[in-house]
């Protein structure tokens, strides 16, 4: 996990690139203002807590009186440390799993409710870019559409895909996978294709039960619910912390350009999307040409945009870090009846 420490400052060189191009002072940030900054922060952590509340349901939905709700809140805000730290924000449904299997929940069952988790907010979250993406490219930004199009497409389908083919098909490794395993891994390579085939069977036996359930019919559109709401705050952030720069966007017009950068951002290129979602944004406000990337500077917009990096990426960082360490990862005893 301290690898993940050490990655954090490396974010902020694209934070010191932008600064320097387009002669961004420290004062200019400042100058937001403490309650617009406040407000972003208070504005991400309600996104993030809504993910935590919408974890807590779906794990109390399909094991009942499970642990204490505020707990599995925590601990699933606190996944979202590993998402800030890796590439396309991936890596949060392994700890949730890692939790829920430490408190004495079968490996099919908790990746169960890590897969309802992560296709809601997914689903929500691609509508909202792709929408973006739409408006982008009716405006004429066919640059920044077709990237924001491409990958939130591409990320949306796949996942809703092989989230719905599961309840038909039972997915195994690939043969081609499996045959490298078993001969560079021997004897060990041969026991660890067998227990994941056995574990996505597992998985796959599980959504074909649950899938066509009314409750998890209900359970995935109040999941979807919770997730649109969760986005909505992520974008609402910026339209707060522009105000202090006196760069005035509305809330819809601030969370399609959020939601755009994030797409933009699950491109694996960065840790974090550090450098993508800050271009993201003011492309996206701006409105490029086509195949024009030179952003005009001294544009309002950077000041903000900055200052919306810092309070909705290195704020929570910080605290997602300390739920991480006291709560998924923390000694725990596995309960008597799971």
């Amino acid at each position: 996990m301290n690898w993940r420490l050490v990655v954090i400052p490396v974010t902020l060189i694209p934070i010191f690139i932008i600064a320097i191009q387009f002669d961004i002072q420290f004062e200019d940030v400042l100058a937001i203002g403490l309650f617009p900054f406040l407000g972003a922060v208070i504005a991400m952590m309600i996104k993030l807590g809504l993910q935590g509340v919408k974890f807590a349901y779906i794990t109390r939905q399909y094991l009942g009186q499970f642990d204490s709700f505020l707990k599995l809140t925590g601990v699933r805000v606190g996944s979202e440390f590993i998402k800030f730290t890796t590439p396309m924000f991936i890596g949060a449904e392994f700890i949730v799993i890692y939790y829920l299997h430490k408190k004495g929940v079968k490996p099919s069952k908790s990746t169960w409710i890590a897969i309802m988790d992560i296709v809601t907010e997914v689903f929500a979250g691609g509508l909202l870019s792709i929408m973006a993406g739409i408006i982008a490219l009716l405006n004429g930004a066919y640059v920044v559409a077709g990237v924001i199009l491409a990958t939130s497409i591409t990320i949306t389908s796949l996942w809703m895909i092989l989230f719905f083919l599961s309840s038909k098909h039972t997915f195994q490794v690939p043969k081609v996978l499996s045959a490298l395993v078993q001969k560079f891994g021997k004897e060990k390579g041969a026991k660890y294709i067998e227990q994941t085939n056995s574990w996505m069977e597992e998985v796959c036996t599980m959504s074909r039960e649950n899938l066509k359930t009314s409750e998890s019919k209900k359970v995935f559109t109040v999941s979807f619910l919770f997730s649109l709401a969760s986005w909505s705050f992520y974008g609402i952030s910026f339209m707060i912390i522009a105000m202090g720069t006196g760069y005035i966007v509305n809330a819809f017009d601030s969370i399609m350009a959020v939601m755009g950068a994030n797409a933009i951002a699950n491109l694996p290129i960065t840790v974090g999307g550090s450098g993508l979602a800050e271009f993201g944004i003011v492309a996206y406000l701006n409105n490029l040409d086509p195949f024009n990337f030179d952003i005009p500077e001294g544009t309002g917009a950077w000041d903000a945009v900055i200052g919306w990096r810092i309070a909705t990426y290195y704020v929570p960082i910080a605290i997602t870090w300390l739920l991480l360490v006291k709560l998924a990862l923390s000694k725990i005893s596995k309960p008597q009846a799971s």
